[in-house]
């Protein structure tokens, strides 16, 4: 994500009440108030990291759903793998959170950023992230800031079968201590403190650190590959897992398609994040040109905007429709499958991994409700459709009416799944 995005590094070490004084190795290895200390600062870095990566899925969904029926396919099946990838890095960051013992928090209302503000965690004079229709302007102002490389740091982790280096070590810790004295960080700088600081706690615990409950680990091939979802279960995983959030948000300062790590081909066909933003923008993919100066061009194949797009008025609240229309009794429906969804996904990542496909099958019900959303007049502006506005509401919320509609939908679910089933 993007450089000129700051992450607010004094709330969270005020949340641990770790002070900027330097550690060394000495200290460390002692003082185990200090050890827990460094690894609430990781647990806490990790729960603002899956509030961050599930921040940008509610804006990209919302421009996506205003092509529907537009013949803009290409344009939203690329908004659509970056949603994809997004979930992905969620899900990484919560098995990162649980390999170190964490517990990762997504059923409160509090989890849910507003729309328009900034990017949760971060300094608040940074990015404001609206929910609006799709445009060209849009993505280049909002999307591609909040994706935009920055040139990574790159850690060679250096093992041999004694362990890792002490050398490295005190280069790490050191760089470590320059991190945490940092009033803010940006988010390659967010990750970066992650890595180093597991890498420290590695080698004061000797792997222990690493205390999670392994059955709490989510791997699911139905829905992302071995090399993408896997358990985190050591240092050498969970170092893995951070290389490929960083590889399908950033890519390098060199290239789009190389992992930042090791340089090895991406896991990815696509480009990162940011490039696919701007293959929309310029109108073409983005493809390998040994005579431009970068060894990539935007000269492949076009993608064709057509202009056509669902006029949804911004940033939309359930509380701003009249109680009396359809546009409050479907917004108040689609919140509650997106309230849903959360809660699925908590389950899903505190004990129950195989809850994962209900969570993904909740996403269709959200699309639904957000498509029906947008073929809406907006009750309260002439001209323009309603729209979908991501908030965190329970069954007391629903009417008598929302809540029937709410269970004969979950009885044609369950009815579909035992038809598939069988």
């Amino acid at each position: 994500m993007s450089s000129n995005i700051k992450f607010n590094n004094i709330k969270l070490l005020e949340a641990i009440s770790l002070d900027k004084k330097g550690m060394d190795l000495g200290n460390l290895a002692t003082d185990k108030n200090l050890q827990q200390k460094i690894i609430h600062l990781l647990r806490h870095s990790l729960q603002n990291a899956i509030e961050l990566e599930h921040a940008t899925i509610p804006p990209y969904l919302t421009a996506q759903f205003t092509l529907f029926n537009t013949q803009n396919d290409v344009i939203s099946k690329l908004i659509e793998s970056v949603v994809v990838e997004e979930m992905l890095h969620l899900t990484i960051a919560s098995n990162l959170l649980n390999a170190i013992g964490g517990h990762p928090v997504l059923n409160k209302k509090d989890f849910v950023p507003e729309y328009p503000g900034p990017l949760p965690g971060t300094v608040a004079e940074g990015l404001i992230v609206p929910l609006e229709k799709f445009s060209k302007e849009l993505l280049e102002k909002v999307f591609m800031v909040i994706e935009e490389p920055e040139d990574p740091i790159i850690i060679k982790t250096e093992l041999s079968k004694k362990g890792v280096k002490t050398s490295f070590i005190d280069d790490t810790l050191s760089q470590l201590n320059e991190l945490i004295q940092k009033d803010s960080l940006t988010i390659g700088e967010f990750y970066d403190l992650i890595k180093k600081g597991l890498i420290i706690m590695n080698h004061i615990t000797k792997g222990k650190v690493f205390c999670g409950d392994k059955a709490h680990q989510v791997v699911n091939p139905k829905w992302f590959s071995a090399n993408e979802l896997f358990a985190i279960t050591d240092l050498d995983s969970a170092l893995r897992a951070i290389d490929v959030i960083i590889d399908q948000g950033e890519g390098t300062s060199t290239d789009p398609f190389i992992k930042a790590e090791d340089n090895q081909p991406s896991i990815n066909p696509e480009p990162a994040h940011y490039y696919r933003f701007q293959e929309i923008v310029k109108g073409y993919k983005l493809i390998a040109d040994k005579d431009a100066p970068t060894g990539y061009a935007y000269a492949g194949p076009p993608i064709p905007f057509n202009g056509k797009v669902a006029n949804m008025y911004a940033n939309p609240k359930m509380e701003g429709y009249p109680k009396n229309s359809l546009a409050y009794a479907n917004s108040n429906l689609f919140n509650y499958y997106y309230t849903n969804l959360l809660n699925c996904l908590h389950i899903t990542f505190n004990g129950a991994p195989n809850q994962l496909s209900n969570a993904m099958g909740l996403m269709y019900s959200i699309r639904l409700y957000g498509l029906k959303l947008l073929s809406l007049p907006d009750p309260n502006n002439p001209g323009y459709v309603a729209g979908p506005s991501f908030q965190f509401i329970t069954e007391d919320d629903l009417s008598d009416t929302e809540l029937l509609e709410v269970r004969q939908n979950e009885k044609m679910h369950s009815h579909a799944k035992r038809r598939n089933r069988n």
